[in-house]
């Protein structure tokens, strides 16, 4: 492994890791936060001497105190894929991040429409889907590409006069006005795999009562006229497998993957939420890098869990592995780049 030349620590800088799905980000951030505020790369040494290696505060002023940490865009605990982290001054550069290119592959299950618009949720209405093709689909994704407005879902914490969306759907609160939309640009939109009924998604079992799709009704009363929530769904239908297919889509900044899916859905005269999502790239960090370009690749999630159990040996420099890998991949703030030599 070739040697690195160090500027002065403590570090401040950029890497990613790939989340996997499951976890919140605030929780994956937090576990990452109990190792960086144990390193010297990131913490001075003499402050480490004083209190010892153990077990750090992850809120309040103890916590920012020790080391500040962040991530540059939220995955849903569904999600996977690359989550960009900032340590110390790289925090004050994570808001590039938030407004960056981002690519994702996502799986759209038909047939069935979610409070959240994915398998996390409940379902809200089953539809018809046995009359969508893969061609009918692909002829739909011309109304995604380009510039286009797309509404944040109603069960979302977005406020308006102060209150959540979700707020006014569950308790079947009026809407003063319609949810406000928001132009966001889709590069590139294309089906990466038409998996049909091979697959072992299945639709959410648990789903909305007769009352809580009154309340969303009531909600949504003067924004879409003549709204019924209903179930369509023919009864033959009811025991085959519903279609499957994986959407790879480069997007803006701001973008709602789980929104096109849903909307897709509505488009093909059926229902569809996402099953699967990984943000397969963030800005110049990629799950699977470009070679010969300036993308940076991601550090395995299972490093870092492993890290926290037990840290394990040190290597010649005194660098245990999980150290060792975000000196490989990260991007030094206010500092000279790395300089590697064999």
């Amino acid at each position: 492994m070739p040697k690195v030349s160090l500027p002065q620590l403590p570090l401040s800088g950029l890497f990613a890791i790939a989340k996997p799905s499951g976890p919140t980000s605030m929780s994956v951030i937090n576990d990452i936060k109990q190792l960086v505020g144990n390193s010297r790369l990131f913490v001075e040494a003499d402050k480490l001497d004083k209190r010892g290696k153990g077990k750090i505060p992850t809120r309040g002023k103890r916590a920012r105190d020790i080391v500040k940490i962040g991530q540059g865009g939220t995955l849903d605990p569904l999600a996977d894929g690359v989550l960009v982290v900032g340590v110390g001054k790289g925090t004050k550069r994570l808001n590039e991040f938030l407004d960056c290119v981002k690519e994702y592959r996502t799986t759209a299950l038909l047939g069935c429409e979610t409070d959240t618009y994915d398998s996390e949720g409940r379902r809200v209405r089953v539809a018809p889907w046995r009359h969508v093709t893969k061609e009918s689909v692909e002829s739909a994704l011309n109304k995604f590409r380009g510039e286009i407005s797309q509404a944040p879902p109603i069960f979302s914490a977005l406020k308006m006069e102060g209150r959540p969306l979700y707020e006014y759907a569950r308790k079947g609160i009026p809407l003063p006005r319609p949810i406000e939309k928001r132009k966001v640009t889709v590069h590139s939109l294309e089906i990466l795999e038409w998996k049909g009924s091979n697959h072992n998604f299945h639709w959410p079992e648990k789903e909305f009562t007769f009352d809580e799709k009154k309340a969303m009704e009531k909600a949504l009363e003067g924004v879409e006229e003549n709204l019924v929530i209903k179930d369509e769904l023919e009864s033959s239908e009811g025991d085959e497998s519903p279609t499957a297919f994986v959407l790879s889509m480069k997007v803006s900044g701001g973008t709602y993957v789980r929104s096109i899916v849903h909307d897709l859905g509505h488009a093909v005269g059926s229902a569809a939420h996402v099953v699967t999502l990984t943000r397969s790239r963030q800005g110049r960090f990629a799950l699977e890098p470009v070679p010969d370009s300036e993308d940076t690749g991601c550090i395995p999630w299972h490093v870092f869990s492993l890290a926290a159990q037990s840290e394990g040996d040190a290597d010649e420099d005194g660098w245990t592995q999980w150290e060792r890998e975000v000196i490989d991949c990260m991007e030094i703030v206010d500092g000279p780049k790395l300089q590697k030599s064999l």
